[in-house]
């Protein structure tokens, strides 16, 4: 499964020169990650609610091009790998239009937890979460 979100870049996204601000790419993969747990068919909020929480353990970014004030862009969202422990989504960020540019990719890496972020095996934990997301995983 592929999740797209799509946005356009807010004025106080971009710095000076009018380009985005690299700090903004974190928010961004976060909103992407967001609206494909939603699209998934399990709002992070009700995830939450049964005691698991989702900690960010590592965040990747390459940049390729710059976006710009008033861009419409996607931030395509995707699982690109699970264990019991961690799942870790893949980003894109394309500029769309007549020929749309991928203007970065990323990664973020998440731990499962308990409320008191001890790391916990979700197979074991919630096992139907497991099956939700490796289900997600398997289609892609």
């Amino acid at each position: 499964m592929i999740s797209e979100t799509h946005l356009i870049v807010r004025y106080a996204e971009t710095d000076k020169m009018g380009i985005v601000h690299h700090s903004n790419y974190a928010i961004w993969f976060e909103a992407g990650r967001t609206d494909f747990i939603k699209k998934a068919g399990l709002p992070y909020s009700q995830i939450e609610e049964k005691g698991i929480m989702l900690p960010l353990i590592e965040l990747k970014c390459k940049f390729k091009i710059a976006a710009n004030y008033e861009d419409e862009i996607i931030i395509k969202t995707s699982i690109e790998e699970m264990t019991n422990t961690r799942i870790r989504f893949h980003y894109e960020v394309e500029r769309m239009g007549d020929k749309p540019v991928i203007l970065s990719t990323g990664e973020t890496m998440h731990v499962w937890t308990d409320k008191n972020l001890k790391p916990v095996n979700l197979k074991k934990y919630s096992p139907e979460l497991f099956e939700l997301f490796g289900n997600i995983l398997g289609e892609s």
